[in-house]
């Protein structure tokens, strides 16, 4: 079963390093050019999942949230990753502003955490990745 069948079915990590050990797998079979949608309550692990696709992008730099930049950009051995934090967002029109399109040239792969708030503005082909805590310590990650 593949990385994506496994998280449409749902995957529970045990540990901060689990959930990096899974996004830098699920780095290496994403197609090019692809939107992640981040879903979750503060806290779920968004970022750390973002620091693991960093890392199966080949990204040496170190990944942490961008809430006050609202995103930054790294580039990998074989394309760049934008991370948006979009949590301090009030409309979807404010993304304009930020001049994003600027950065999202291929190859790339786009993290949107709080994904709400962009309205519309997220290709319709995004990939929604819902986290969630589970027993206290436990996350469980599922793809729809």
């Amino acid at each position: 079963m593949n990385t994506f069948d496994r998280l449409r079915r749902g995957i529970t990590t045990a540990s901060s390093a689990e959930t990096r050990a899974l996004a830098a797998e699920l780095a290496t079979a994403l197609p090019v050019n692809s939107t992640l949608a981040l879903h979750g309550d503060m806290g779920v692990g968004k970022t750390t999942f973002v620091q693991g696709l960093a890392h199966g992008l080949g990204i040496k730099e170190n990944v942490t949230s961008p809430t006050f930049a609202i995103y930054s950009v790294y580039r990998g051995e074989t394309q760049r990753l934008i991370h948006l934090d979009a949590y301090r967002l009030e409309n979807e029109h404010q993304l304009d502003d930020l001049l994003l399109d600027e950065f999202l040239i291929p190859p790339y792969c786009l993290a949107v955490e709080w994904p709400e708030k962009t309205g519309l503005w997220l290709p319709k082909n995004a990939l929604h990745l819902t986290l969630s805590i589970e027993n206290g310590d436990r996350h469980t990650l599922r793809l729809s």
